[in-house]
């Protein structure tokens, strides 16, 4: 549909509508017209782009016809989200939230519940804004994601995945079929914090984490990562490493802070500064840790996960 008020075209420009039946189909019309064509699953991050014209493809490929990915399966060792999975279905999925309490915790601050009835998590992840929830959490999770071309099939973590600010490693004749996450160790917890001026906005920053502690209480395994402070999800490595072999008391905990401070990269804008936005990181760090800490190390036997 084309609008017009005062003689000017609103909303997109022309552009052929694809609607493919099958994966194979999909991948002829994105090899067809690589570069010239954008994927639209939920549309929540596609739509606005295309009725600004920031984005003016001349083709649109609709895979919501596509089967088998609408649903979570489980897999020997863990859940492999497909590319049509909304993300209020994974929020309200008990199965999910209990494998990975950290995309439930996530969730709740992306958007409004209206937004995430139609947006997919790999729609997020395949739109890759760097202040987004789901890319982060996603690579706290160290998650892998499956993409398909007429070359065959193939796997790219997600810390490769991301590569600038909506650029990923997808290219233009590729469509991203799902994330495989697997379970969390025993012995892990995991927290999620983020600040935003008004609750659904972007956050100015926020953090993910994950921390595996033994019998006594020392880390054994740590990822943490941040948002909204580079062009990518960004690993806050020296924090990690900090962590390992220590106990989460206030010594390590205000380190660790430190350290996520120090190599956050944020720039400023009319939002917040550079140098506030790296406060925020340490606040975050320091709040996402103490979660942890406090938090009592669980884990979900395999036989307890239901289908989603």
């Amino acid at each position: 549909m084309r609008l017009r008020r005062g003689g000017e075209r609103m909303k997109p420009g022309r552009f052929t509508y694809h609607a493919p039946r099958t994966v194979a189909d999909a991948l002829a019309v994105l090899g067809e017209h690589a570069g010239d064509a954008k994927v639209l699953a939920g549309g929540q991050s596609l739509m606005p782009l295309l009725n600004f014209r920031v984005s003016e493809p001349g083709h649109l490929v609709d895979i919501n016809r596509l089967p088998d990915l609408s649903e979570p399966v489980r897999t020997a060792t863990g859940w492999h989200v497909p590319a049509l999975v909304r993300q209020r279905a994974v929020e309200r999925s008990a199965a999910l939230s209990g494998a990975f309490p950290l995309l439930e915790a996530a969730l709740h601050e992306v958007a409004h519940p209206q937004i995430r009835n139609r947006g997919t998590l790999c729609g997020s992840l395949a739109h890759a804004d760097a202040a987004a929830e789901l890319p982060t959490v996603v690579t706290a999770l160290d998650g892998r994601l499956r993409i398909a071309s007429p070359r065959g099939e193939r796997t790219v973590a997600a810390e490769d995945f991301f590569v600038f600010h909506l650029t990923t490693a997808l290219a233009d004749d590729e469509l991203l079929l799902g994330v495989d996450l697997d379970d969390l160790p025993a012995g892990t917890t995991t927290s999620f914090h983020e600040f935003a001026g008004r609750r659904g906005d972007f956050a100015l920053a926020a953090v993910a984490g994950q921390a595996t502690r033994d019998a006594t209480g020392v880390v054994t395994r740590c990822r943490l990562v941040a948002a909204g402070v580079g062009s990518t999800p960004l690993r806050l490595r020296a924090a990690e490493e900090g962590l390992l072999g220590a106990r989460l008391d206030d010594s390590a905990l205000a380190a660790a802070a430190r350290a996520a401070a120090h190599e956050a990269r944020p720039t400023g804008d009319v939002h917040a500064s550079a140098g506030y936005r790296r406060d925020l990181v340490a606040t975050l760090t320091r709040r996402v840790l103490a979660d942890i800490a406090a938090a009592v190390p669980t884990s979900v036997p395999t036989e307890e996960l239901t289908h989603a």
